[in-house]
């Protein structure tokens, strides 16, 4: 299997997922020409996908999602709240009634050889997910855009063997920058955004020895620092009080401007 950021943060979000034979897109928050450029990167075509997950319905997941659905015909797999949220949006012009694929939370779904699970988070969208997505004894994870995480949290993306996480906001950065006191406390909340720490906290509750990878993703632009992100994580790891140490597997953070390295498990 493997796993590539080709756009992770708050100005738009797209992860390519695939093994041998089948290629998706978890969310698609850019234009179709960024994401036919990091595909290439890769030695793939837009074309050559088999389907898209969408987690939920904010613009840095979906902007994309119209013009390369119609393009490719391609299958969405999204909630049933999530697909309402999306018809909703002028933005993205008609899409084709019968490319949507109505999923559920909990109930794993094939798509030719990857089993996808979708996972309830928290957050303020219809009817967010997460998802971790399977090959054989393989399996990697796209955790992003919740505000908390649960023993159900950490249950669901135990023993991924790679994993894109949420890493968006450092709190003091928020609570001291420019966003509106509404704002912030949305961001804080528990249908908001992990901080570094919660991220890192989170993290200690999920390594085990064949974790390969993790990258920290959908940095907030302006309350982040993809250094500051690293290292709280990393100290997260060093202060814990499990058998694990930062440098027992890789940490990157994925920027929101070009692909991350490809991770293959």
């Amino acid at each position: 299997m493997q796993l590539l950021s080709i756009a992770s943060g708050s100005s738009g979000n797209c992860i390519y997922v695939g093994s041998d034979n089948t290629h998706l897109c978890v969310d698609v928050g850019i234009s179709g020409k960024r994401i036919e450029e990091g595909l290439n990167s890769i030695g793939l075509k837009t074309s050559e996908l088999n389907g898209i997950l969408i987690t939920h319905e904010h613009a840095d997941h979906i902007a994309g999602l119209g013009v390369i659905a119609r393009r490719y015909g391609l299958n969405i797999y999204a909630t049933k709240g999530t697909i309402e949220a999306i018809k909703g949006n002028r933005n993205l012009g008609r899409i084709p009634e019968e490319l949507f694929k109505t999923i559920e939370a909990d109930k794993p779904f094939m798509v030719n050889d990857l089993k996808v699970n979708p996972v309830k988070i928290s957050h303020d969208a219809a009817d967010p997910v997460a998802y971790r997505i399977g090959n054989g004894s393989k399996a990697v994870g796209v955790l992003s855009d919740l505000g908390k995480f649960t023993d159900y949290t950490v249950d669901n993306f135990c023993g991924v063997d790679a994993l894109l996480l949420e890493a968006n906001h450092d709190v003091n950065m928020l609570q001291v920058g420019k966003y509106p006191y509404q704002l912030k406390c949305r961001i804080l909340g528990d249908k908001g955004h992990l901080s570094n720490e919660t991220s890192g906290r989170l993290l200690n509750r999920l390594l085990h020895d064949n974790l390969k990878m993790v990258l920290l993703g959908h940095l907030s632009h302006e309350n982040n620092l993809a250094e500051l992100a690293y290292e709280t994580v990393r100290l997260e790891v060093l202060m814990s009080d499990n058998k694990y140490k930062p440098d027992d597997f890789k940490i990157r953070v994925a920027a929101r401007d070009k692909c991350s390295e490809l991770v293959t498990v």
